[in-house]
């Protein structure tokens, strides 16, 4: 397995993680328990040692089948896990807002190690910025934590370039995860920059597109009821259909390279950057075998530029997320 270091940090991780959200929730119906502890499993097994997790989902869920799965293997895999929403450590109610005062970010600290059956936090990232609690601060919560080994790296996640300047001068920023594929590039104009000029490592959750750009969704896909793409405008009938001309070029690209879809975004993404590492979801074995099989793709500078090229003649239809999530965003 190839590895990356995020920014200047000494975190060392496998070159592509695995985004454990989807096993409890977001994507329709919770996983078979056990089969997701095997993946979780499976993916060290093929060198995978970056595991992404939350106290969101579920709430609590996530981090507990984390955990159970990593216990045995703990000293070989690095484990992210965020903070910043307002749920009651307690009883797991969520109010809709986000919490990222100094003493809750503590306690929730606290929970997630139990959960995570572990005595360090390999990185621990704001899931959202919390617009009434200075970034400072924040910072200066995860610093203490770092000093009591409590945790090992601070991250950010959807934070603004000048929100990034401002916690990184408290307490160095060892990670940013935001959105970023083919089908998202917002990151590029700000955030992307001020990562290389800080040293920042940068981590792209959805780098599938949410499943957009495996060429498995059309405009005809039905989603089950508790997935989150119902709500999502970018997957309306109307603009998948407008965006199948992306879904196109990565096709067209795939069969020259031999590779599939899945396999020629993530490696466009690899190819970005040396410090970007990107942690697809699956619950699926096979699934999780093809996007590894990305590390063996080799994109050439014309086949980037071919892409680039193409890509920029395509206007996309629908936003990325529903207006009241984008509310939450830094970006």
């Amino acid at each position: 397995m190839q590895t990356r270091k995020l920014g200047k940090s000494n975190l060392e991780v496998s070159a592509i993680g695995l985004g454990c959200m989807g096993m409890t929730s977001a994507y329709g119906p919770t996983a078979d328990k056990q089969q997701m502890i095997a993946l979780m499993r499976a993916a060290v097994d093929r060198g995978v040692t970056f595991f992404d997790t939350a106290e969101a989902y579920g709430p609590f869920a996530n981090e507990a089948l984390v955990g159970e799965a990593l216990a045995s293997v703990r000293d070989r895999v690095v484990i992210a896990t965020k903070f910043g929403f307002d749920i009651n450590l307690q009883t797991g109610e969520r109010s809709g807002g986000v919490n990222s005062r100094p003493e809750h970010v503590k306690a929730v600290a606290e929970a997630a190690l139990k959960r995570l059956r572990t005595d360090r936090i390999d990185l621990f990232y704001q899931h959202r910025v919390d617009p009434n609690v200075p970034i400072e601060d924040v910072a200066g919560a995860i610093k203490d934590l770092i000093q009591e080994g409590k945790v090992k790296h601070f991250g950010l996640s959807e934070a603004s370039a000048g929100t990034i300047r401002r916690a990184h001068a408290v307490q160095q920023v060892t990670a940013v995860q935001s959105e970023y594929s083919l089908w998202w590039r917002g990151p590029e104009t700000e955030i992307l920059p001020t990562l290389e000029e800080l040293g920042i490592g940068f981590v792209c959750f959805s780098p599938l597109g949410a499943g957009f750009l495996t060429g498995k969704i059309d405009e005809t896909t039905k989603f089950e009821s508790t997935d989150f793409r119902t709500a999502v405008p970018r997957f309306a009938p109307e603009a998948l259909k407008a965006n199948m001309a992306l879904v196109d070029l990565v096709r067209s690209v795939a069969a020259r390279k031999g590779a599939t879809p899945a396999q020629i975004a993530i490696a466009w993404l690899l190819a970005q950057k040396p410090w970007i590492v990107p942690i697809p979801g699956t619950t699926k074995l096979h699934r999780l075998e093809e996007n590894l099989g990305a590390l063996t793709v080799d994109l050439t500078a014309g086949d980037l530029r071919e892409i680039d090229e193409t890509a920029s003649k395509i206007t996309l239809q629908g936003a990325r997320l529903p207006e009241s999530v984008l509310k939450m965003t830094g970006l």
